[in-house]
């Protein structure tokens, strides 16, 4: 079998080998079950160090398929996509059979599970030198739902699964998880590829076909192919008399193929007056479409709406010009991806940009949505700042957002290392943006030009970032020095502006600029009549004085429409008439929005809250925030008791310090006050400062780490039997703690350790939680709590610490009945100190440890045990145990416990078993969206 390979490889074509290219020549046979590639494979490999070698590194990628411990598996993990930890054997990929010979040497592999193999060779080999081997193997294909390549239900799509020779010296300086951030591992070599298929199949690959399943030439990425059962789809676009062949890895129907076919060579085109030179065909596959399509225009469906953002063809036009953009930067030049990323990134997302504006000037980011969305006959999006942006901005907002929770990272930052949302705001978006920037100030004929001149002299060749930006700093005259600046580090510049004078024909303005660079700007003023004058400045002067003729406006502007990624837009416009003039507006608005940069807003809107004394709570909420986040926050709640006629509610304030690079990502500031009702009548009031130090983290990691220190004073109503129980009507509380919260798919942990005190104990407690998916949505949790006074002369329990029900003396965990202790609001549950379902009604003044246990049952029900040990003053230690079955209507936020054995016995057979039952019920939003957006950053 071996020599019939090697005998039809070697019948393809006649030995070959150009300069110092690499070639690359396979036979490849698709086995009966479509599972698996028999490969008779010949590699003409030259030295590319500088030194002599004894070896040739191969990369053996199929590997990083293959179990538990691979990087492609931690990575995939990183992003809470499973499926490769929970493949069947049958599933994953495997290289088997290797043989090499070569050079007088041959060699079978028995330990194929490592993604870099080693041909010794029986001399040195020199540099530049070339030689010879032949290959044989086996690859067993690995599903395609891990990654997009593989098997899949009718179609195998083929990359990173050949052996090719490794570029790299050592392992150290390849990505690790190449396979998921498509890093190049094989660029310009001469590719030639034959595969013996059935009749039944059909293929195709990015390289040219010069037979029915035979692929050949030189690509500037690693070649891709398809086999599949079905006819391939394919698109001859004729551009200035060239043709273009599109190839799609998967159906497209006759609609989309018609609009296709009118916008394809508008894009084409568009970029060619850019980029200059197009690929002669272009390959694209499902994992690509996917990855690559313009993401926030598809229809909306949930239940039975279906709201339309885009046309049909507006859909196809945007979709299709993000792809095939970035499948023309890929044609383009050659690059490291792990590290200059940006560079191709950056240069699509600006070429979007400048097709939106061109041809979508007057769209919207919403789309038709507002538009379409009604209630009773009213468009109620429509009052939202969002219906009203651009599409354009999607950029600025996407970049300004991640900046806002400061997530964001610089844009150098290894592509495997940035989080997914950063893969598109910084390396996409910020880069744009800033090459947008540019051409704006520069001029877009002048830019264009020369990315046309620059990737024309470059074309198809190596291309280093560093290389890139020196020869734009020349073309612009030194104005994109700031550049490499901001490329390296965080972008944290600001244009603040401050005030103005007015001048008979000119307006003086203040501008002050954050951050050390010396930046280009834009200064503009606006009429009425919304004519504009333009003027752009250097921002390098020390008095921040800039004048712009103009002899009436009505408002100053700095960079509009969020031309340069900021750190803070909303201090870019002043009126110049008015009673606000020499400052903004200030907005009032309903219901929480995409702020206006022009104003400054407070959003009110509507609240209803409730609980067994205050009974129901109308009120509103008065925030200074919108949907992004902001370094100084202020918000009042009011609300009117129809349980009590009284008013209460709650305020508060805080600042939260945001350094680019620090040990600490946020360090927050802060206070409050709250008024409510404890029990009838009896009401209480809470006076807080706190601040919380929130330590940096990978933004890849789900890892995250704080400190916390409060002091809280607590003011409470007492009526006579409270005030002959000793209970307290004022008290301060003192909490010191740190956390540690690892929110990881399959192992998750969280730790917490608090010191507490006031005037009558201090006690620490400790609590620690492990939950484990043991298989695709089945899991195991392990709950372990401490807690120890150190001192206690309290004169009531309330204090203690509760076994089967929380000491909520801090008002923090939201009871709906705080007092209550019979009917439905008592049931309520808190996975909090002891954590006992079964309600032992007791507590404990000394110390105690327990431990719950959670584990899958069956679909939504799940079995708990709950044990601990615990010891109060006077008593001796007590042992406790329960055991239930546990119904998860939503997973950690509504869920009901029934109690089956306890110490307290069969409780099932209990006269009040319907009042033993418990349940947890969480009202909070933030949580659950911390939750949906795990993996993301």
């Amino acid at each position: 079998m071996k020599k019939l390979f090697l005998s039809s490889l070697f019948l393809m074509g006649g030995f070959w080998c150009f300069g110092q290219q690499d070639s690359i020549r396979i036979s490849a046979k698709l086995s009966a079950d479509a599972q698996s590639l028999i490969v008779a494979q010949q590699i003409v490999y030259h030295n590319p160090f500088d030194k002599p070698t004894d070896k040739i590194k191969l990369q053996n990628w199929v590997a990083a398929y293959q179990n538990r411990s691979t990087p492609l598996l931690k990575r995939k993990l990183q992003d809470r996509k499973k499926d490769l930890y929970f493949a069947k054997a049958n599933e994953l990929g495997a290289l088997k059979n290797l043989h090499i010979e070569g050079a007088n040497n041959s060699k079978d592999y028995e330990q194929l599970n490592e993604e870099f193999l080693y041909f010794y060779l029986d001399k040195m080999l020199a540099p530049k030198e070339a030689i010879t081997i032949n290959l044989t193997y086996e690859i067993k294909l690995p599903n395609a739902k891990f990654t997009g390549y593989g098997v899949g239900e009718k179609d195998i799509n083929l990359k990173y699964f050949f052996i090719v020779p490794d570029s790299f010296e050592n392992e150290n300086q390849y990505p690790k998880h190449f396979l998921d951030i498509e890093q190049n591992l094989n660029s310009n070599s001469y590719w030639k590829v034959h595969f013996e298929l059935s009749e039944l199949y059909k293929s195709e690959s990015s390289l040219v076909k010069t037979n029915p399943h035979t692929f050949e030439g030189v690509s500037t990425n690693d070649p891709e192919f398809f086999i599949s059962y079905n006819k391939i789809d394919a698109l001859d676009v004729e551009v200035d008399n060239e043709t273009i062949k599109l190839v799609f890895g998967y159906a497209i129907t006759e609609e989309d193929r018609q609009s296709l076919a009118f916008f394809a060579p508008l894009h084409f085109k568009f970029l060619k007056k850019r980029f200059g030179n197009l690929p002669k065909k272009i390959f694209i596959s499902e994992r690509y479409r996917s990855s690559e399509k313009f993401v926030g225009i598809d229809d909306i469906k949930f239940w039975k709406f279906h709201y339309k953002l885009f046309s049909d063809a507006e859909k196809v036009d945007l979709h299709y010009f993000s792809i095939l953009s970035k499948q023309l930067m890929d044609a383009l030049f050659i690059n490291e991806k792990n590290e200059d990323h940006w560079l191709k990134n950056g240069l699509q997302t600006y070429s979007e940009i400048q097709y939106i504006k061109e041809f979508y000037p007057h769209h919207k980011l919403l789309g038709d949505l507002p538009e379409q969305a009604k209630i009773l006959g009213m468009k109620p999006l429509k009052i939202f700042h969002a219906s009203k942006l651009k599409l354009t901005e999607r950029y600025p907002l996407a970049y300004q957002y991640i900046l806002t929770q400061n997530l964001d990272q610089s844009i150098n930052s290894n592509f495997e290392d940035l989080s997914k949302f950063n893969t598109e705001a910084i390396s996409h978006f910020e880069t744009g943006l800033l090459f947008n920037f540019l051409a704006d100030q520069l001029g877009h004929f002048k830019f264009d030009r020369f990315l046309n001149s620059y990737f024309s002299k470059h074309y198809q060749q190596t291309v280093v970032a560093q290389d890139f930006l020196s020869a734009l700093e020349t073309e612009t005259g030194g104005n994109s020095t700031f550049l490499k600046s901001l490329i390296e580090e965080k972008n944290r510049i600001n244009f603040n502006l401050k005030r103005f004078t007015r001048q008979e024909d000119h307006f003086v303005v203040k501008v002050n600029k954050v951050g050390k660079e010396k930046i280009p700007f834009k200064l503009q003023t606006e009429s009425e009549s919304i004519i504009k004058e333009t003027e752009w400045n250097l921002a390098d002067k020390a008095s921040g004085q800039y004048s712009i003729q103009s002899k009436d406006a009505d408002k100053l502007i700095v960079n509009d429409e969020f031309i340069f990624p900021e750190t803070n837009f909303r201090d870019n416009y002043l009126y110049t008439k008015g009673l606000f003039s020499n400052m903004k507006q200030i907005r009032l608005k309903l219901i929480k929005d995409v702020p206006n940069p022009e104003y400054n807003e407070l959003y009110i809107s509507p609240r209803a809250s409730f609980n067994a004394y205050d009974k129901v709570m109308l009120g509103f909420n008065l925030v200074n925030r919108g949907v992004f986040d902001q370094k100084f926050v202020y918000t009042l709640t009011p609300y009117y008791s129809t349980g009590t006629g009284e008013l209460t509610g709650k305020a508060g304030a805080s600042y939260n310090f945001l350094p680019a690079d620090s040990f600490f990502r946020s360090w927050q500031l802060g206070g409050g006050a709250s008024y409510f009702h404890y029990d009838y009548d009896l009401a209480y009031q809470t006076y807080n400062v706190f601040t919380n130090f929130l330590f940096n983290k990978n933004p890849r990691s789900a890892v995250s780490r704080s400190l916390y220190f409060s002091y809280a004073h607590f003011q409470k109503d007492l009526d006579e039997k409270r005030i002959l129980a000793k209970e307290y009507g004022k008290y301060n509380l003192w909490s010191l703690g740190y956390s540690y919260n690892d929110n990881a798919a399959i192992h998750e942990k969280y730790f917490n350790t608090g010191f507490q005190w006031m005037e009558d104990f201090q006690k620490w407690s400790t609590e620690a939680f492990y939950r484990w998916e043991y298989a695709k949505n089945k899991k195991i949790s392990f709950r372990f709590f401490g807690g120890l006074f150190l001192n206690n002369k309290t004169q009531n329990d309330i204090f203690d610490y509760g076994i089967s029900r929380v000491s909520n003396y801090a008002f923090s965990y939201g009871l709906l009945g705080q007092s209550a202790t019979t009917g439905i609001l008592s049931q309520q549950f808190v996975l909090a100190e002891g954590g006992f379902k079964s309600d032992f009604k007791t507590k404990s003044n000394q110390w105690i440890t327990s431990i719950n246990v959670d584990a899958h049952l069956w679909k939504m029900f799940n079995l708990y045990a709950d044990t601990g040990l615990y010891k109060s003053r006077g008593a001796s230690t007590k042992f406790l145990w329960d055991s239930g079955v546990k119904l998860k209507i939503i997973p950690d936020f509504f869920e009901i416990y029934f109690p089956i054995q306890s110490s307290l016995g069969f409780e099932p057979a209990m006269k009040d078993y319907g009042y033993r039952i418990r349940y947890t019920l969480i009202f909070n939003l933030s949580a659950l969206t911390s939750n949906l957006r795990r993996g993301v950053y």
